[in-house]
């Protein structure tokens, strides 16, 4: 079966999931020139789908195939993913009002136009990303990241490609320390990925429930797992609830791109991040992922200082 969907305002699809490749694969979200696939989880079943786009960013039609979908249940859980993914809630056209009038901001709408912040689709997957991630380069992280999902992440043939599911919460609480080790994960970011699988797994933590608590209660309910600090909450909540008021200030990106458009490439403290920040009220995330995308642009373009 297939779908259509638009988004309301700007989209570039290319700029909007660079983040599942521009490190490494994905091999739960594998990105084409002009596609998408993943794998649906629907309670015991696996649906895998492919998105192709077409379009200018203005006029964008996302084309949604799902083969051997066989309910509307399905079809609308896919829908909700393409969403997510391609960040289709995110209020551009208010967001381009507010950053016109931005020193920092300003020169990157042309440039990144119709990037919009993509979601996991998944809390869990947000959470384990966020594990990998830490005190690694970002190309490291994919890599022990993509050997954890072939590992443990059920594959699925579509179109002649296997892709993979993400690991479930079941799978991960099952995996041995031992095991993510030989995978270059460290010993304790073993220990974290898999207390939190468990947690989840064993109904300790309901991640499902951080969608009605504010960020506050939000971030102290995921800093009692073991392995999560702000850092990781807060991107959770932009990444994986999709907060338009978070700024992720102890990020080491978001701290240089900062100091690079809002003071001269001097670092600035936390609190001075969170300050500006504020201003933006429910556009932060939206103007941190553009701030960091244009770090991104000049190091490719060989610009900025």
């Amino acid at each position: 079966m297939t779908f259509t969907v638009t988004a309301d305002g700007p989209l570039e699809p290319g700029r909007t999931l660079a983040r599942y490749h521009l490190w490494g694969e994905d091999p739960a979200t594998p990105v084409g020139t002009n596609s998408v696939c993943r794998v649906l989880r629907a309670a015991d079943r696996l649906h895998a789908y492919e998105v192709t786009w077409h379009g200018g960013p203005d006029h964008t039609r996302l084309e949604v195939a799902v083969p051997g979908a066989d309910g509307d249940d399905i079809l609308s859980a896919v829908r909700r993913e393409v969403s997510q993914l391609f960040g289709l809630d995110a209020d551009l056209p208010g967001f381009y009002a507010i950053a016109k009038a931005d020193p920092g901001l300003r020169d990157l709408v042309g440039p990144l136009y119709g990037l919009r912040p993509s979601l996991s689709p998944s809390p869990l997957e947000m959470l384990v990303g966020s594990v990998c991630a830490q005190q690694v380069n970002l190309t490291f992280a994919f890599t022990t990241r993509a050997r954890l999902v072939r590992r443990y992440g059920r594959p699925v043939s579509l179109n002649g490609r296997t892709l993979y599911a993400f690991p479930d919460a079941a799978a991960l609480a099952r995996a041995r320390i031992s095991t993510l080790r030989r995978m270059q994960l460290s010993g304790r970011k073993a220990e974290y990925i898999v207390g939190i699988a468990r947690a989840i797994a064993q109904g300790g933590v309901d991640l499902g429930a951080l969608a009605a608590c504010d960020n506050e209660e939000a971030i102290a309910r995921l800093t009692t797992l073991r392995g999560l600090g702000r850092w990781s909450a807060e991107w959770f909540l932009a990444r994986g609830l999709g907060r338009g008021d978070v700024c992720p200030a102890g990020d080491l990106a978001v701290r240089k791109a900062f100091a690079r458009y809002y003071n001269r490439g001097r670092p600035l403290s936390d609190a001075a991040i969170r300050r500006r920040a504020r201003r933006w009220g429910a556009y932060q995330n939206l103007a941190v992922h553009y701030l960091l995308a244009g770090l991104r642009l000049e190091r490719a373009t060989g610009g900025g200082t």
